[in-house]
Parts: C-alpha cells; structure tokens; sequence
C-alpha cells in the first residue's frame, strides 16, 4: 500500500486531436512546479499520478500543485493491487480517523475484475462497518463522505476520500505570453493570476518614480511578482524609471489630465518592451468605473495608443470579488501595505473623468512623446522571479 496523489485535469477535456500538445504542456509544468522535490509522475487517460515521494513531502507537493493552472482537482490516494482484500484494507485506514454517514463508490475500468461495481462498494462498504462497528452508517444519498474506489486496468487500484480543488483553467503557456502591468496595488496582481487560469505566460511591467515612490515600494512589487511567478512557472520583472516622463508631463501639460497622458505612456512602454520580448498582449488591472482612468473614454484614450490587444479580466468585478481572489491567492496583505506607486505621483486634485480625444491630443502634442518613450526603455531593470 503507497501513496500517491492523484492530479486531474480541467478543460483539456474539451481539446480534440491537438489535446496531447495541452496534456504534455501541463505535464511540463508540474515537473517545473515539483522542481528539487523527489517524485514519479505516470500518465493515464486524463490524469496524472504523482508517486514515489517522500511522504513528508506530502504538504509541499499539494501546495505547489495547487498552483498550476490547467489542473482540475487533487486526491491523496492509497494505492493497491486489485484485490477484495487489499482494497479493504486501504478502505479501513482511510475511515479510521472519520465518523459519521459514508458509502462507497466504484470506478471499474478494469472489467475482468471478477464483481461488478454495485457488488463491490457493497462489499467494501460492509468490510469498513466490521472493522470499526458503531463509527458509522451508510447514506447513499447524502454521506459525509465517500470512500472511491478505482480499479484500473494495470491491475492496481487507487482508493481516496477526499478532493482538493484545484486552479482550474488552461495550462501556462497555452494562450501565448502577456505583459501585465504590475503596480502596488490589489487588482493587478489579480488579473494576472486571471490570465494565467487562460493558460497565458506572464511577464511584468512595473513603473516606479525614485525618490517620490522608495525603495519598500519597489520591494513591496517584487513580493507581489514573486507570489504571481508561483502561477506562471516563473515570471520576469521589468522596472521602469518613469519619473522624467512625470515630471515632463506635470510642467508641460494640463493638471487634470495628468493621469491620462500617464497611462497612454504606460500603454506604450508596456508595448514596447512586450515586442522587445516576445510578448502578444496587455494586461491590467483596470475595473470599469472605478476609478477616474477606467472609464470607457478613458480606456479608450489608453487603448488608442496601442496595436495589441488588451486584457482587462477584471472589467467587470466589483472590489470584494477582486478582494476575495487577493486573499486567496495570498497577494492581499501585501497589497494593501502603505507605499505608494507611482500613480500617486502628482496625482490632480480633479482629474478628468470623460477625456475627449481631440482635448487628449492637444495635451498630447506639448510633449514629445516619441523621445521619452525611447528615454524610459534605455534604462530598465529586469529581474528574473
């Protein structure tokens, strides 16, 4: 009796003759994942077995696994050969620390298996009653739990109780490369984690404005990165020294529209270095209505200055649906620590909400636009996550 964990997966299911290229995809990605942990995977029909691990090791795998997109859910399982007793006897250690109401359900690929299915749950279900009388009774329509049993057809089978929910998705790397844009804040970290559920590869742009934004603001980024890096198999940083294009946009053009010409710079710079780099989209975290640059003219503004398209997964969330994933995938907290970004940075008292594009241009054209784009690319730090 071993154990293993078993990994299924999401919507590869729905793939046709090309669903191998999902399937070693996602294989590759756990190996990347379990990097410096000692482990076998096996493949079979839709799943994965993780096995020949050092069962103190058992925490750490679940952990990481549940950090890759493309898989579905996750079961510890003990894993047998095909026989009535030995299958029991995996059964019984599993229920020995549980109470309550139970039944047993049977998976039988394996059809030479002498009992059928219905005649096997009933069996095991009975041996589980005998070996610990009082613990429990069976509720075939509303259990506790279940004991399921899996006869395979290489003549082991695999028995588990419990499921894990996994990220779900498309494995990393599957939908391309995307640029997010990555400041300090809750929501681009969110939608990052978004895209990588699509199966896209991250890379990150940060934008930071030394000495009006510090050095803890730049680190706090990098944590950020980091956590998101766990999602993406990895993940480079790409800082860009920002402040002169501030400061030329906050002596030259007009106080209110100090954010807007500060995300059409954005928007380019991200493009740029996402040509540079092998990068086919944008991503932010950008949320419709919520703040003065997220408005449908103002997204229009930014979007105008660019060819490739934009992913907003977040468009339509309100705070608490972005809140919620924060926590979940442990990025809140750093968040929301008191150091500012760079959008803070000589932030209008009264920004304008609806920019109107021959009004954007004209502020525009007091600036030249081409010059400290090229500035801003010369000197950017990149750091591998």
């Amino acid at each position: 009796m071993k154990k293993v964990i078993i990994v299924r997966v999401c919507e590869i299911f729905l793939k046709g003759k090309n669903r191998f290229y999902f399937v070693n995809l996602l294989e590759d990605n756990i190996k990347k994942a379990l990097s410096g942990i000692k482990f076998e995977i096996v493949k079979l029909q839709m799943r994965y077995l993780i096995e020949d691990f050092d069962e103190n090791d058992y925490e750490l795998i679940v952990s990481k696994l549940l950090k890759v997109s493309g898989i579905h859910t996750l079961s510890e399982a003990l894993c047998v050969e095909s026989d009535v007793d030995k299958i029991a006897e995996a059964a019984i250690y599993l229920c020995e620390d549980k109470t309550g109401t139970f039944k047993v359900e049977t998976n039988r690929a394996d059809k030479t298996f002498p009992m059928h299915s219905v005649e096997l749950s009933a069996e095991i279900g009975g041996r589980v009653l005998e070996a610990l009388p009082k613990r429990f009774t069976v509720d075939v329509k509303k259990p506790s739990f279940v004991v399921h049993v899996d006869l395979r057809e290489n003549g082991e089978t695999l028995v588990y109780s419990g499921v894990i929910k996994g990220v779900g998705g498309m494995p990393v790397g599957s939908s391309g490369k995307g640029f997010l844009m990555l400041s300090g804040g809750i929501d681009s970290p969110v939608a990052g984690y978004m895209m990588c559920k699509r199966g896209m590869k991250l890379a990150s742009v940060h934008f930071h404005s030394y000495p009006y934004t510090g050095e803890a603001a730049k680190e706090k980024v990098i944590t950020l990165g980091k956590k998101l890096a766990e999602y993406s198999s990895g993940m480079t940083l790409y800082v860009v020294k920002f402040t002169h294009v501030q400061e030329e946009i906050h002596q030259k053009c007009s106080e209110e529209f100090m954010i807007t010409m500060m995300r059409r710079f954005m928007m380019r710079i991200t493009e740029r270095l996402a040509e540079l780099h092998g990068g086919q989209a944008i991503i932010t975290g950008e949320s419709l209505g919520q703040v003065a640059s997220q408005t449908t003219e103002s997204i229009t503004s930014s979007n105008s200055v660019v060819k490739m398209p934009v992913f907003r997964p977040l468009i339509a969330f309100d705070k608490l649906e972005t809140i919620e994933i924060a926590n979940k995938i442990d990025t809140y907290e750093t968040s929301i620590l008191p150091y500012e970004d760079c959008c803070t940075v000589f932030l209008p008292k009264f920004p304008v909400i609806k920019p109107r594009m021959d009004k954007v241009l004209k502020e525009e054209s007091k600036l030249n636009v081409e010059e400290l784009v090229e500035s801003a690319l010369k000197d950017v730090e990149v750091i591998e996550l």
